[in-house]
Order: C-alpha cells, then sequence, then structure tokens
C-alpha cells in the first residue's frame, strides 16, 4: 500500500508511522511462524490484534483525509466584502446595514468575526468594508450572498417622499488551507502605512498597516486588523490569494454557463440577487423567486429562513412556503 498521501499530512503523518510499524510486525510474525508451527495458535492471536489495529488506524486515516477534503470544498473561513454601488450616501448606509445583519446573524451561528479593512462615510455608512468570518459551515451558508443587493425606500434626507434605489455589492471569497494560486513576487507591489484609529492610540504611531497590489489583476487588498506589519502582510496576501482564486472560479463559471441549469445564479458579483423594499416591508431574492416580511427583523441578522431556502433550492430545484415573488 502506497502511503505518502498518509505521511505528507501532518494530520496523518503519526497514524502512517504506526500503520507501517504493525505492518511490519505482521511480516516478521508470520516468518517466526514458519520457523516454528508450534507457535501457531500463539502467532494467530497476535495476527489478528495485529490485522484489527491496522485496519483502525487506517480507518482514522481516511476519516481524517475525508474531512480535510469536505472542508476544502466547504472552508470555515471567509472574506466579507461589502462596497456601496449606486446610490451615493444612501448606498454607504445600505452597506452598514448590511454589514450589521450579516455579522449579527454570524454571531447567532456562534462564528467568529474581526474586520480587516473598512472605509467609511462622513455619515457612518461603509463605502467598502472587509470582515473576516470564522466557523463551521461558514461557507455552505454564505455562499450565495455573492451579487448585488438592491434597496428601495425614503431615505431620511428625502423631503418629498420619493422612493430612492441604492445598491451595494456582496463577495464571499472562501480561505482555502490548499491554494493552486501561484503569485509571483514580482507581480506584487506592497506599501505600508498608519493603521486609521482614534485619539493618538499607539495604532497610529507605527506602519502596520499593509496595501498590496497586483499588478497582473489589479486588485488591491489593504489589511489593518493585526496588530503587526508582517500579520497584516500575510493576511494581506491569504486574502489576495482568495480574489484571485474568484476571479477564476468567474472565468471557468462563464466558460461552462451552458451546464449550469438548476443551479443557484450565476455566482457573478455583478448579478443583482436580491431586493430589500421598505414601503412594502419585503425582501425578495430573485434567484429563487421568494419573498419575506419583516425587514426590519432580517436586517437584525434573522437571515436563516433565506439561507435554509436557498438549501432547499439547492437540494430539490423547488422553493419552500415564503411568499412567491409579485
Amino acid at each position: 500500500m502506497n502511503l505518502d498521501e498518509y505521511k505528507n499530512n501532518p494530520k496523518t503523518a503519526f497514524l502512517a508511522s504506526s500503520y507501517e510499524k504493525l505492518v511490519k510486525e505482521e511480516s516478521e510474525t508470520r516468518v517466526m511462524a514458519e520457523k516454528d508451527p508450534a507457535m501457531k495458535d500463539l502467532v494467530d492471536a497476535d495476527l489478528i490484534s495485529n490485522l484489527e489495529q491496522q485496519k483502525s488506524i487506517l480507518a482514522d486515516m481516511d476519516a481524517i483525509l475525508a474531512g480535510d477534503k469536505e472542508e476544502e470544498e466547504k472552508p470555515n473561513e471567509i472574506i466579507l466584502e461589502i462596497r456601496a454601488g449606486t446610490g451615493g450616501d444612501e448606498a454607504a448606509l445600505f452597506a452598514a446595514e448590511l454589514f450589521d445583519m450579516y455579522k449579527k446573524f454570524a454571531e447567532s451561528k456562534g462564528w467568529s468575526t474581526k474586520i480587516v479593512d473598512e472605509s467609511k462615510n462622513d455619515l457612518g455608512g461603509y463605502k467598502e468594508v472587509s470582515l473576516e468570518i470564522k466557523g463551521k459551515g461558514v461557507y455552505d451558508d454564505m455562499r450565495w450572498e455573492t451579487g448585488v443587493h438592491r434597496v428601495q425606500r425614503v431615505p431620511e434626507t428625502e423631503k418629498s417622499g420619493r422612493i430612492h434605489t441604492s445598491t451595494a455589492s456582496v463577495a464571499i471569497m472562501p480561505i482555502r488551507k490548499k491554494s493552486k494560486i501561484v503569485i509571483l513576487p514580482t507581480d506584487v507591489e506592497v506599501e505600508f502605512s498608519r493603521a486609521g484609529g482614534k485619539g493618538g492610540q499607539n495604532v497610529n504611531k507605527v506602519e502596520t498597516a499593509v496595501r498590496l497590489f497586483h499588478k497582473p489583476s489589479g486588485i488591491m487588498i489593504r489589511s489593518t486588523a493585526e496588530r503587526s506589519q508582517n500579520a497584516n502582510k500575510e493576511r494581506a496576501f491569504i486574502i489576495l490569494t482568495a480574489k484571485l482564486e474568484v476571479l477564476k472560479a468567474e472565468e471557468d463559471m462563464k466558460k461552462f454557463a451552458d451546464l449550469r441549469t438548476g443551479q443557484i445564479g450565476t455566482g457573478d458579483r455583478s448579478e443583482k440577487i436580491r431586493t430589500y423594499n421598505y414601503p412594502q416591508d419585503r425582501i425578495t431574492d430573485h434567484r429563487i423567486k421568494e419573498s419575506w416580511h419583516n425587514l426590519p427583523g432580517i436586517l437584525e441578522g434573522k437571515i436563516g429562513p433565506i439561507i435554509e431556502a436557498l438549501h432547499e433550492f439547492e437540494r430539490t430545484g423547488k422553493t419552500g412556503s415564503a411568499d412567491s415573488e409579485e
């Protein structure tokens, strides 16, 4: 049996060594039995015990590798990126509401969150914000959130009562333990600066913030969450890799678009996926043509029914019991 796959995985390397030791002992025991038939009964008992241990260790190693494969397909860490779209300040305020919604949903699931970088406007809205979320099942639940989210409402500053439409784009980027993306050092410009903060804190006095510019793709990453320059640099490269993987996945999906029947949307960040209609107290997911009421509650993080409806649609191709899109 080829044990290379087990030996090369840090989680199974020790077990692989134990397995090899058992195989060697089995061989020696069989040789002993051939030399001294009188020991056959004792040797048979040893062989049975040995083979049972081998079987158990092999099952454990296969389970670990299967778990790694599942985690690779459905990672337990993502970067959630939200950008204000059309609508000026109103779009930035909507982006902030989406941020709060996802953060509260993450907290309700027991996932950990950390802001990687943020850019606010004067009203406290987000021009752009990146949030790291870690927890079991996070990518499996959040992967369909990528796309354009649209809000329809009367802004507080609107005196005539006219309904405005604004948008914000959401991107879900899985952080995978293994990546096929190769980033050449010559393709990346690295800059260091002071991380923004309040009131002369130490974070303002040291150049811990890191900005990466990936020249071939034009992608720019900024990481300010960590306390050290090296930690922010490492985090920025992880995010850059995730973004490049998403770009490649989008390209592949476009090539094989005709094979994607029955799947939820295109997975493209430019696809309009959801409308939040304040006058009608309704949120509609356009991909599965379902609507839900209680918009304030949903924006408080209660998006579980929407996530479950998307899971159900993926499993069966059918919608659940929520209102159909009008």
